[in-house]
């Protein structure tokens, strides 16, 4: 059975707000929910960026059913891994275990703002993989002294941990990143239907365990203004990682778009209040093989009518069409 998800999206609504969205989600039916974890937003339309860690504290303590993760964390430049493993742990314990913790060799738009640079993706990797490592050592409880390649940790140790660490996801795009996520990770993060990527991370030894995919939706009962609101706001995100990850600021991101228009977007997001389109537009992952779909709903003012629509409409069209 697909499970469908429910994505707090950080860079378009304010802290309280999300708490509300997501507790509505939980109300809905959604099957488990995701958060992004970012300093800026894509676009200066968006408008926002809390810091995700303060709103799945709140959301563990407003909700008592729906399973949380971020989609995705980058433990290696604003958060050093071992704050990381702290967070991760604590939210898990607030959570009563429904935390899933997800990572990735993050963007430069996020993590720009340390001052450290951002090096070459091989670079990037090689810290993401010491990065699992120290979070996972931490992960058992003991006393951690490592000085590595990237990363020193000095006898760190977790005084809260759940008697069930969170499970460690690893965002993947590429070859290079299957393998690292075969290797050190419980379950893989992809935004693209691409069966390729899950085939690497089977290769790798990823088999039988659970993969999570996302994709932007639109519903408006004005097909146009769903049109119009996901090009201001989502033309970013057809732009692919390689392009997305090396940008360092919302307006390269402007700069970057500005020949996408209104009809480009409708083309790769559903718009408007047909579950049909909806349905059509989640059937590649489940048919790529992926387990979870998490739908990011477009515009933090829409949430609340994507969430009555989701659970009149959208939900059952979508588990009647793929179980």
């Amino acid at each position: 059975m697909v499970q469908i998800g429910y994505t707090m999206m950080t860079e378009q609504a304010g802290p309280r707000e999300l708490v509300q969205h997501v507790v509505r989600a939980e109300e809905v039916g959604f099957d488990f929910s995701v958060t992004s974890d970012h300093y800026f937003p894509w676009l200066r339309s968006q408008g926002h960026s809390p810091y995700a860690w303060s709103v799945l504290g709140a959301a563990a303590q407003a909700t008592s059913r729906i399973p949380l993760m971020t989609y995705v964390t980058c433990p290696t430049f604003r958060y050093h891994p071992a704050v990381v493993a702290q967070k991760a742990a604590t939210v898990q314990l607030l959570s009563e275990g429904r935390f899933r913790l997800g990572l990735g060799a993050g963007e430069n738009l996020n993590e720009h703002v340390v001052g450290e640079g951002w090096p070459a993706v091989d670079v990037r990797h090689e810290r993401l993989q010491e990065a699992v490592e120290i979070i996972r050592a931490l992960f058992q409880g003991g006393h951690v002294t490592r000085h590595g390649v990237h990363f020193d940790v000095e006898s760190a140790k977790l005084w809260d941990l759940p008697d069930q660490p969170p499970p460690i996801g690893i965002a993947v795009s590429g070859e290079q990143s299957c393998t690292l996520a075969g290797h050190l990770a419980d379950l893989v993060i992809a935004t693209e239907p691409k069966a390729d990527l899950l085939e690497a991370f089977d290769r790798h030894g990823g088999q039988g365990k659970p993969r999570v995919g996302q994709l932007p939706v639109c519903y408006d009962t004005d097909r146009d203004a769903a049109i119009a609101r996901a090009h201001e706001q989502f033309r970013w995100f057809g732009s692919g990682w390689k392009v997305n990850a090396e940008l360092p600021h919302p307006d390269s991101f402007e700069a970057a778009t500005q020949f996408v228009t209104p009809e480009d977007v409708a083309e790769s997001i559903p718009c408007g209040d047909d579950p049909e389109a909806f349905v059509e537009a989640v059937r590649p992952y489940a048919e790529a093989g992926f387990t979870e779909i998490a739908l990011v709903q477009i515009g933090g003012e829409t949430q609340e009518a994507f969430l009555d629509w989701s659970a009149k409409t959208l939900l059952p069209a979508l588990h009647d069409a793929l179980g």
